[in-house]
């Protein structure tokens, strides 16, 4: 609704903002609630210009002492999906997945607060508190494909 309002009142983002990229990452993930989660996470998003990033990703490890994994799918907000230099807070929802050979899977609708590096650059970090069944802890790398300039 705050969109097609912002869209009706001439509102566009800054040109720097309308960045499209493609990414994936790879990192390390963190769960802690009833039954824990720690593993190797991997991701792919697409960011179709403007602020707004669609994420997916896939984790595993051990999900309370057994083989376990982790999938997760999120739309996010990036507050400066521009910036090539410096850090830049991105928040999201969605839903996630958790289940293990010795367990019964669970889903979890989700919430995430994040920060990365220089999201307008082809590379850089990122780090992320979430919520989901439990607090969730991540961190890694972001590589990007960006449209050349």
């Amino acid at each position: 609704m705050l969109a097609l309002a912002g869209g009706v009142a001439g509102v566009r983002p800054a040109p720097g903002q309308r960045l499209a990229a493609t990414e994936v990452g790879a990192g390390a993930t963190v769960v802690a609630a009833r039954r824990w989660f720690s593993g190797g996470e991997i991701g792919v998003a697409r960011r179709p210009g403007g602020q707004g990033r669609f994420a997916l990703s896939a984790a595993g490890g051990s999900y309370d002492g057994a083989a376990g994994v982790r999938l997760a799918a999120s739309a996010q907000f990036v507050l400066e999906p521009g910036a090539r230099k410096g850090a830049s807070l991105y928040g999201g929802f969605g839903i996630a997945f958790a289940g293990a050979t010795s367990q019964h899977g669970a889903g979890y609708l989700t919430a995430l607060l994040g920060l990365e590096s220089a999201p307008g650059r082809t590379a850089g970090w990122y780090a992320e508190l979430g919520f989901a069944g439990g607090v969730r802890l991540a961190a890694g790398r972001r590589w990007r494909r960006l449209p050349s300039s």
